[in-house]
């Protein structure tokens, strides 16, 4: 990964979501610190989701709160409302994550509204997250399958990056939702987003339900990409997606892509973050570059000695 492609690790929001145990505002905000001072380009630390229906998200402005300007200035938080970024604006956020699903069903499911109703009311959350000197991405969920509706078209996210009502979005967010794409395909709709749609930088989430997560990442890098999503030892899943694991594994994309800020220590310090935030949360560690990096193959770099 060179150049201007950036990865943002979202364990502190989609690495949470499905976690029976939430995590304390004081070790959110020790993990951002860490994550941060590690060389991690952006994090995404939390949402605005209904603290009933997403309880580990509850504390999101709490951690919000902790946090300096210049350490939010990294930071993203996903919102779905014209409210939600008012609110998130007020406690001091700046960059906002505007997600809405490319298929109804799942809109519904997850936000209580059709994706027309989501698209009719981005302008007014353009308007509040410029007002407040922030940025917004357009994040499309379900980019490639529902699981309700099955395989999504790619005409229909297209149609929704080319709606004028989303121009003002600085980014926009390719979610393979279900982690059910594979690299060909991701490689095709980042491409034809790019070639076909207002110029702005594209964003790959990606989820490893198949064992495609690297491999699609790497693709969507090829075609465009320049920021990709990933978790701490493949952590989260969304749970108003039947079918749903795990993120794309942070470790795993950065052994992959090895940027210059990640050598072999910083990746053995992610690993071993990685693995007491799994322990406390009591979570597997689902991380094959975690797993290498625990072998005993000693005289590769990468594995850790201590």
């Amino acid at each position: 990964m060179t150049g201007a492609v950036l990865l943002r690790d979202v364990t502190l929001r989609d690495g949470l979501q499905l976690t029976g145990k939430p995590l304390p505002t004081a070790a959110k905000v020790r993990l951002v610190r860490r994550l941060l001072a590690l060389g991690v380009p952006a994090l995404e630390i939390g949402s605005m989701a209904r603290p009933d229906l997403v309880p580990p998200m509850a504390n999101t402005m709490e951690v919000v709160a902790e946090l300096t300007p210049e350490e939010l200035a990294r930071c993203w938080v996903w919102v779905a409302t014209p409210r939600h970024v008012e609110r998130a604006a007020a406690a001091g956020v700046r960059n906002f994550q505007y997600c809405l699903s490319v298929s109804d069903p799942h809109n519904l499911a997850n936000i209580g509204r059709t994706a027309e109703q989501s698209v009719a009311a981005m302008p007014e959350a353009i308007r509040v997250a410029r007002a407040a000197g922030g940025a917004i991405q357009l994040c499309l969920a379900t980019s490639f399958t529902c699981p309700f509706d099955g395989p999504v078209a790619p005409e229909r996210v297209l149609a929704i990056a080319n709606d004028p009502r989303t121009e003002g979005a600085a980014d926009i967010v390719l979610a393979d939702t279900l982690g059910q794409a594979h690299p060909v395909q991701v490689g095709a709709l980042v491409a034809a987003v790019r070639e076909r749609t207002p110029p702005r930088r594209i964003v790959f989430h990606g989820h490893d339900t198949w064992g495609m997560g690297v491999a699609n990442t790497l693709a969507a890098v090829a075609a465009g990409a320049e920021m990709v999503d990933g978790s701490l030892g493949g952590l989260g899943g969304c749970p108003f997606a039947p079918g749903a694991s795990g993120n794309t594994a942070t470790e795993d994309i950065l052994f992959a892509t090895r940027p210059d800020w990640c050598p072999p220590g910083v990746l053995a310090d992610l690993v071993r973050e990685s693995e007491a935030l799994l322990a406390d949360l009591g979570e597997p560690n689902r991380s094959r570059a975690a797993e290498g990096a625990r072998s005993k193959a000693e005289a590769f770099e990468w594995v850790i000695r201590d």
